[in-house]
């Protein structure tokens, strides 16, 4: 008990959380006995003497001033008290087991679900074939965004694992380089370069094109090399996936 500066106020010091006043087995021993309606059963459930199991019950309900069973010989009723605690060490037994499975499931992962986010479905659905027939028990959801939103999904604990094309140094994130690939243009099938395996970046100066939208890495990377080499292009659209970009050369370029 503690006083405040006011000598008419008095505050008392909570006691704590059930199992800093009981143990783990005085509850686990009552439950059993409630379970088997019995001292002698309950003690060969759990593989312990019944004096202790006794011994454990008697504590619990001395510890509370309570009566959680009415003894008739070797055999015994829950009280009012006991079959409301009962009710509460059934769900407790529930969780038991469910915290179990978790850590049972989690280091082979048996069982569970990821969550990918991704910027783009060429190398995950790759990534995803290998990982499915490791791990086939898992379900796999897949969010395709741009980079800006992939990346913000992590950090949110949206995704746990994303598949970007360039991120920023972020303490926040460990990266594993999975590949590389280069920077390309496309054209459509009858323009001048269609022909062409390689193009230098200067030629692209006033050249009409067709960017991803704001957010993309792939927009980011581009920019930069234009700003580079000093090149300035003729934005005509912005689109926000490369699959609808294909589509819109048969249309407009």
């Amino acid at each position: 008990m503690a006083k405040s500066s006011d000598p008419e106020s008095i505050h008392l010091e909570p006691k704590g959380t059930l199992f800093s006043q009981v143990s783990h087995t005085q509850i686990r021993s009552f439950h059993a006995v409630a379970s088997a309606a019995g001292f002698t059963a309950a003690s060969k459930i759990l593989n312990v003497g019944q004096p202790t199991i006794t011994g454990q019950v008697r504590s619990l309900e001395e510890f509370f001033g309570v009566e959680l069973f009415h003894r008739r010989g070797r055999r015994v009723e829950l009280t009012e008290s006991g079959r409301d605690l009962y009710a509460v060490t059934q769900r407790m037994e529930i969780l038991e087991k469910e915290a179990q499975e978790v850590l049972q499931t989690a280091g082979g992962f048996q069982s569970g679900r990821l969550r990918i986010g991704a910027v783009g479905p060429y190398h995950v659905t790759e990534m995803l074939a290998v990982f499915h027939q490791r791990f086939p028990h898992l379900e796999i959801t897949v969010k395709v965004r741009n980079s800006e939103e992939i990346l913000q999904n992590l950090l949110n604990f949206e995704v746990d694992v994303a598949v970007l094309s360039q991120t920023e140094n972020d303490s926040r994130i460990i990266e594993i380089p999975f590949c590389r690939e280069p920077l390309v243009v496309f054209v459509h099938s009858r323009h001048p370069w269609a022909e062409r395996e390689t193009i230098r970046i200067e030629e692209l100066e006033g050249q009409e094109v067709i960017l991803r939208e704001p957010g993309s890495t792939t927009r980011r990377a581009f920019k930069q090399a234009l700003k580079q080499n000093r090149v300035t292009i003729r934005p005509i659209m912005e689109i926000g996936s490369r699959e609808a970009v294909w589509m819109a050369f048969e249309k407009v370029m």
